[in-house]
């Protein structure tokens, strides 16, 4: 096998494992979704790859998890998230994996809930303060469980799980060099 394969492979495995995960038992919203976007733009480094691998992974968990009305927005953000990782971690510091996954699930947070408030069937008035209402109920979504809220699950499933997979290839590629090749 080329070392560019070994490579792309191993990068996909891990993406793929991410999403898979999704189908265990989790604190609400302790999601790997944020992370596998991330992950994706910063290693992939042929980028139609960082969409690709990440988005067919998400497709295959959501198949078997179902969809709702509003997956054009969890799409939509996902896209972005894939953008943000090109873009943040270029170079790989415990800082920009903090501001990435941080800004990562703001970002989900505010366009997903931006679709709920744009829905026919919303219960929100389609102006500024209805915008507002639909954004503050969906803090309080947030805080369902004991687990947390916003910052205890979303921001910091992101965290956890774009740690765990940067840091997790980040040890392989120590252990093996050929995963250092940039042409996956």
């Amino acid at each position: 096998m080329k070392l560019t394969n070994i490579r792309f492979v191993t990068l996909a495995v891990i993406v793929l494992a991410a999403a898979l995960s999704r189908l265990l038992p989790h604190p609400f919203n302790f999601t790997p979704i944020g992370a596998m976007a991330l992950f994706g733009g910063a290693y992939f480094t042929r980028k139609a790859w960082a969409f690709v691998v990440p988005l067919l992974a998400m497709l295959l968990s959501d198949f078997i998890l179902g969809f709702h009305s509003s997956m054009w927005a969890v799409y939509g953000a996902f896209i972005l998230i894939v953008g943000l990782g090109m873009l943040m971690l270029r170079k790989i510091t415990v800082g920009r994996i903090l501001a990435a996954s941080t800004l990562s699930s703001v970002l989900f947070f505010l366009i997903t809930n931006f679709a709920v408030w744009m829905h026919p069937g919303s219960l929100y008035p389609k102006d500024a303060m209805g915008l507002i209402a639909c954004y503050v109920a969906g803090l309080q979504f947030y805080q369902q469980d004991l687990f947390g809220n916003l910052f205890l699950n979303t921001v910091m499933g992101d965290l956890f799980f774009t740690t765990l997979m940067v840091g997790g290839f980040e040890w392989l590629k120590s252990k093996a060099p050929v995963l250092d090749t940039v042409e996956a």
